[in-house]
């Protein structure tokens, strides 16, 4: 009988342990305002490792992956001038969340000559 009790209790207490959850790391956000970038190509001109020519912008050295805007939404990214062949400059307000720059405004500043 002792044996039944202490592998009830035994069992128990194993449905106790494994019930509980681990808390969930909260997302980080790092607030960007007005700054001015370099906007480009993640893959093509930042050495990003990704899928797919994917727009992104370099903030203090660092480059991220941009959500809101796409690469194509600024005219033709393999064009002569576009993401895939040149970085540029832009003043962009956001925030960075898990390591992804998410755009609320994303403005191209004109190339100086």
């Amino acid at each position: 009988m002792k044996k039944l009790v202490f592998a009830f209790l035994l069992g128990v207490f194993s449905v106790a342990v494994n019930a509980q959850t681990t808390p969930q790391k909260t997302a980080t956000a790092k607030v960007v305002t007005k700054q001015v970038v370099d906007i480009a190509c993640g893959e093509c001109q930042f050495k990003m490792k990704g899928k797919d020519c994917e727009l992104a912008v370099k903030i203090d050295g660092k480059p991220y992956f941009v959500d809101g805007k796409g690469i194509d939404d600024f005219g033709d990214a393999h064009g002569k001038h576009g993401f895939c062949n040149a970085v540029s400059k832009a003043e962009v307000t956001g925030e960075i969340v898990n390591n992804r720059f998410k755009a609320k405004e994303i403005k191209l500043l004109p190339v100086k000559k």
